[in-house]
Order: C-alpha cells, then sequence, then structure tokens
C-alpha cells in the first residue's frame, strides 16, 4: 500500500509524522514524504523518501497575502489566530502545485497530513482518495480550522464544497488526560519523541552531582532573527538558581551566549535523551517539546510564544504537570525562579506528569495506528 504523508514547512510539521510514517515504511509500506522545499533535509534526516511541493516557505505564506502584499502579525491573539489560519491556508494552496501531480504520477492509496496541512483533504476530495489528519500537538484551538475554510472559501465553492471535508480518520497523540473539552472521536496513538540527533556526550545520556538538572528551550525554530532575544532572557531568568542549566538551541545561537559559567551547557541537544536526565523543563510552549517532557515524566514551566499555545498549556497546567506564565505580564525574573523552584520542589507535578506519561505508553503505537490505516483503506475498497 502507499502512503503519502504530507506535512508544513518546520520541523514542528515534521517531527510529530514521522514515527507513524516510518512505522508504515517498516511494515512494508511504500511511503513519500511531501513538504516544503526547505524542510527536505530534515526529511532526509528521518531517513525517509521527500518530495517538495513548493519552493516557498511556510513563512512566505504567513506573511504576504494572495496578492504578495505584506501582512503585519496581529498582536490581538484571536486575531494572531485567525492570521495563523490563513496563512496555512495560503500554504495549502501554494502546495497543489507540486502534491496534485505527486499524486497523479505515484497513485497513492492514503494521504496521512498534518493538521494543520489543508491540501491534503482537497487533493483527496479532487481524486476521491482516503485522508487521515494526524494532529501536530496536544491540541490548537478550532478557530485556526475555521479561518483556515474562510480563506479557501473560493476553492471549496469551485470544488462544491461548503467546507474542508472531514478526515476519514483522525489520529490523536495528545493523552487523553490532557485533551481539549471539545475534541471528537479520535485513533489514539502513544506519541513518540523524535528530532535530528548528533555524536552522544556520556553527560547527555547520564549525570553527576546533585545539584537539579534544568533543561531551558525556545523550540527548534530559533534563529538571530527569531526568538533568540526570548531564548536569552529565559536563560538570564533561570541562571541564578543553583542548578545545572543545559541550554537547547541551534549550535549558532548557542555560539552567540559567549563564555558560561561551568554548570552551563549549550547547543543543539537530542531532547528525546537528554530530557530523560533532567528535573525540569522550562521553554516556550512549543507542543513537540511539551509532548517530549511529559514521555520522559519531566514537569514543566510554560510561557508560550503564541496564542495558539495558550490552551494545551492552560490544560496541562490544570491538569497538574505544569505551571503556565503570560509572557510579558507574570514572567519575571523573580517569578520565573520562585516557579522553578516550586516545580523543582514539590513532588506532585513530577507525579502527575508520570500519570500522563503512564497513559501514553498505554495508547496504541504506531504500528497498531499503521495497521488501523490500512484496515480502513481495504474497507472502503481502497485495496
Amino acid at each position: 500500500m502507499r502512503f503519502l504523508f504530507v506535512s508544513g514547512g518546520s520541523a514542528g510539521a515534521v517531527f510529530p509524522i514521522t514515527p507513524l510514517a516510518l512505522a508504515a515504511r517498516n511494515a512494508g509500506h511504500e511511503v513519500i514524504v511531501g513538504a516544503t522545499e526547505n524542510v527536505m533535509p530534515l526529511v532526509a534526516a528521518t531517513g525517509l523518501p521527500g518530495v517538495p511541493i513548493t519552493p516557498r516557505t511556510m513563512y512566505d505564506f504567513m506573511q504576504r497575502d494572495r496578492h504578495g502584499n505584506p501582512l503585519e502579525i496581529p498582536k490581538d491573539p484571536h486575531e494572531r489566530n485567525l492570521f495563523n489560519g490563513r496563512g496555512m491556508a495560503r500554504l495549502a494552496l501554494g502546495s497543489m502545485e507540486g502534491l496534485v501531480p505527486l499524486v497523479e504520477r505515484w497513485r497513492p492509496d492514503v494521504l496521512v497530513a498534518g493538521a494543520l496541512s489543508y491540501a491534503a483533504p482537497l487533493v483527496a476530495h479532487r481524486f476521491g482518495l482516503p485522508w487521515v489528519r494526524h494532529a501536530l500537538n496536544m491540541g490548537e484551538p478550532s478557530v485556526i480550522d475555521l479561518s483556515a475554510a474562510a480563506e479557501l472559501a473560493p476553492e471549496l465553492e469551485e470544488m462544491g464544497l461548503s467546507s474542508i471535508p472531514d478526515p476519514d480518520m483522525y489520529v490523536e497523540i495528545c493523552p487523553p488526560g490532557a485533551r481539549r473539552p471539545d475534541a471528537g472521536p479520535a485513533q489514539f496513538m502513544g506519541y513518540v519523541p523524535f528530532n535530528t540527533q548528533r555524536a552522544l556526550e556520556p553527560w547527555m545520556y547520564s549525570r553527576s552531582g546533585d545539584r537539579p538538572r534544568v533543561l531551558v528551550s525556545a523550540g527548534s525554530r530559533v534563529t538571530a532573527d527569531y526568538e533568540a532575544d526570548a531564548l536569552s532572557a529565559l536563560v538570564e531568568k533561570v541562571a541564578g538558581l543553583d542548578v545545572e542549566l543545559l541550554i537547547a538551541a541551534p549550535q549558532e545561537i548557542a555560539d552567540a551566549l559567549g563564555d558560561l559559567p561551568e554548570n552551563v551547557r549549550a547547543g543543539w541537544l537530542p531532547l528525546d535523551v537528554v530530557l530523560r536526565t533532567c528535573d525540569l523543563l522550562v521553554h516556550r510552549a512549543g507542543g513537540n517539546t511539551m509532548l517530549h517532557a511529559i514521555v520522559c515524566g519531566v514537569p514543566q514551566l510554560l510561557i508560550p510564544a503564541m496564542p495558539k499555545q495558550v490552551g494545551m498549556s492552560a490544560r496541562l497546567a490544570e491538569y497538574g504537570a505544569a505551571i503556565m506564565l503570560t509572557a510579558g505580564e507574570d514572567d519575571s525574573p523573580e517569578n520565573v525562579a520562585k516557579m522553578c523552584r516550586e516545580l523543582l520542589e514539590d513532588p506532585s507535578y513530577k507525579a502527575r506528569t508520570e500519570e500522563l506519561s503512564r497513559e501514553i505508553a498505554g495508547l496504541p503505537t504506531p504500528h497498531d495506528v499503521t495497521v488501523a490505516i490500512a484496515d480502513m483503506v481495504r474497507a472502503r475498497g481502497g485495496m
């Protein structure tokens, strides 16, 4: 059976779907991953074959409207979510140029798409193919889907559709205990951490000394022009604690931090390995990073970088596995340090995180879900 995986334009869109794609290939199915050209090196790093479906980046579509006019990122949280939905819809339209001929030539039996890859349902409808929607994190606001549908209204009307077609299956990777209240039926799958790797050093998989180990991250998208200041600010707020501090960042960003104290290490870290040695994660609420930490049983201090991350952060805090602070409001150095100490000293946060970790471990595996998808396609008469 041929599985075509459709992804977006960042590591946060590629890595969550990779365990299922690898499972499908390991089960003997043919697999291709379609994504923006700029993330093809990430796809190649997974060991999966990739096809670029647009030469433009996700940010190109986010920053300009259909006519090429520049757009400003809204400051209002609700408007920002609408902005994200419209941008991802434009990415879908731009991706059709490469995705349609790929489907015509390769003839997949099923499309599996990241939750914000709206090109997949359009192509699936056009070719009469089953499609699977794959969650990318613990659940983004439904208003993003509504905004995308509004942006795609002319194309949907042209196709005789009143809305974006529903998937034949929804793969959910959020543990049930922290799931969005309005989330619908789903095929659950245990989250499997995935990230790029590097040669491991002993301190990455083991630790010495009695000081707590705290990891600080601003996510995989950090560049000199994006989130670098936020990462530096986070580091400064945590640096005064009596801890062993790890800073996860692209190497060029880590190098720009300059000379670091002896209790601080910085660089590109394989989170799936390093997090298992940590006592606390402080980060900007990236969806993959959040789930990584839950699997590894690590409590979190969350300071969401975008409005769409607030809901999932709040749910994790309400569950008792994290504390959430609002950027620019209650994330002062004193408060960040105070919350870090609370998370390190109160064992209830780790206990609640480990509850969710066990919940994830008990969910169906990517192999189980591969079998479920193949059975669904056969039931539809696809194979």
